[in-house]
């Protein structure tokens, strides 16, 4: 700079200067689909079990519940739960029993599970900060307990992308009884580009899995070439309208949709039809099973989708909404847990152990994180009618990893000797973000979007990597 110089010759230097230090931050922040690290996995299926799946009934076992099974659980009366003062102590439902060459214990809910359980990991020091099912799901699924932020899918496919032209890069896959406490915003895009949203399939349509994917059938009048040509037109007319509005990420990605909507009139029928599987697979999956087939065809979807690219799908078992049926829609057993998780526990284990097996087989289990979770777990003691129900508990509950980098055959921290609280190595969901983040080859504390004046992670600000289940 030329001494002595003028005010605006100084301005415009420093101008520039600054210029070129938002510039130096801005080349050195993470470009999307760029990896941190060497990642262990490619894509990501997540198994969510709405309602709040009972830990001291399939996953962790307590000896002790059993030995005080009928006694007081809170003799000076002075604990509360979330919806009932404490009954008696109440042991597992099913007997548990010790398993694989790991000798891990699952209960005889899950038979067959129980014949996977030296590919799983299993934490059971999960706990939550809330005993709400619809926060609870958001955090576990956001990282968050209010609602707006991104979930976990839209966060992965944010930094790394897709691998699938002709398919969405985030899946889900609700469960066909209805939608989950809190709806579609549990797997929302939030603050993100609105591209990184969610394409939700619906398996109980699969001639249409995506709603308005195609023409209805008595539209007389639209042929295909007309249609597309409909298309063509109003995404000129999309993109005319964004010349004026860069900045706009919902009309960008709007126009990306339908973009997509036209590649996928080819590729989801494909993805979606089922019957292209052998009837091994199809046995595999209990397809024709009446109560078990309906998450079978999610599952055996999951990994469909999985083998055509898309990074992450995220599967429901258990919805909010009520059926006909006496069972409660999800995991929520409040008066009958037997019937209850009977029923869901069944669900589960034949498509999550199949979807398994099925992965290994397809040699896809080495390079696939499988997680399956729920929002919190319950209490120890008795709640309901006739004593066959169990209360929220947002201290305790388990979630497990297969493939994709994580250890088998292992369990990683602990709750008390009643299975209420996690004692040993308290986990929050931060953390099972962290671990799958570190597993796609993402550093959880570089992954950022900048947002209201503060730089967003699925994160926040906690977070650590459970190195102790990993290969």
């Amino acid at each position: 700079m030329p001494y002595p110089c003028s005010r605006r010759t100084f301005l415009q230097s420093a101008g520039g200067g600054l210029g070129g230090l938002a510039l130096t931050t801005m080349l050195a922040e993470p470009i999307q689909g760029q990896l941190h690290h060497p990642a262990r996995a490619k894509r990501v299926i997540q198994i969510f079990c709405p309602g709040g799946m009972s830990q001291v009934d399939t996953f962790d076992y307590k000896p002790e519940l059993e030995k005080r099974n009928g006694t007081p659980f809170d003799p000076d009366g002075k604990l509360q739960f979330f919806a009932s003062k404490p009954g008696n102590c109440r042991g597992s439902h099913w007997k548990f029993r010790q398993h694989g060459e790991s000798g891990l214990w699952i209960s005889d809910l899950f038979p067959r599970l129980a014949k996977c359980v030296d590919n799983m990991a299993f934490i059971y020091s999960m706990h939550s900060k809330t005993a709400l099912h619809g926060p609870a799901c958001f955090m576990m699924n956001t990282g968050f307990t209010l609602p707006g932020f991104p979930s976990m899918g839209s966060w992965v496919t944010y930094g790394l992308g897709s691998e699938a032209h002709d398919l969405p890069a985030f899946v889900v896959l609700p469960d066909p009884r209805g939608l989950p406490p809190g709806g579609i915003i549990n797997w929302g895009a939030g603050f993100l580009p609105a591209k990184h949203q969610a394409t939700s399939l619906d398996m109980a349509n699969p001639k249409q899995p995506i709603v308005d994917l195609f023409p209805p059938s008595d539209f007389h009048g639209v042929d295909a070439k007309s249609d597309q040509a409909g298309l063509q037109f109003l995404q000129k007319l999309n993109r005319l309208h964004r010349q004026t509005r860069s900045d706009n990420t919902e009309l960008e990605a709007r126009i990306q949709a339908y973009e997509m909507a036209a590649r996928l009139q080819l590729s989801a029928p494909e993805v979606t039809d089922l019957s292209q599987e052998s009837q091994r697979v199809r046995q595999l999956y209990e397809l024709d099973h009446p109560e078990w087939g309906p998450f079978g065809r999610q599952c055996l979807l999951a990994r469909r989708l999985a083998q055509r690219g898309v990074r992450f799908v995220q599967i429901y078992c258990g919805a909010e909404n009520t059926t006909a049926r006496k069972i409660r829609p999800n995991w929520d057993s409040h008066e009958d847990l037997t019937r209850d998780h009977g029923y869901w526990g069944a669900v589960l284990d034949a498509g999550a152990s199949a979807l398994i097996h099925d992965l290994k087989q397809q040699g896809m289990l080495d390079d696939t994180l499988v997680m399956c979770t729920t929002e919190f777990g319950r209490q120890p003691a008795a709640q309901g009618g006739g004593a066959k129900g169990r209360d929220h508990n947002a201290g305790a509950f388990t979630a497990w990893l297969a493939g994709g980098g994580i250890r088998g055959g292992i369990g990683y921290g602990a709750t008390d000797e009643l299975g209420f609280k996690a004692m040993d190595s308290p986990t929050y969901s931060y953390d099972l973000h962290a671990t799958a983040l570190h597993l796609l080859g993402i550093d959880h504390t570089r992954l950022t979007y900048y947002h209201n004046g503060i730089k967003r992670r699925l994160t926040d600000v906690h977070g650590h990597v459970i190195s102790n289940i990993l290969a």
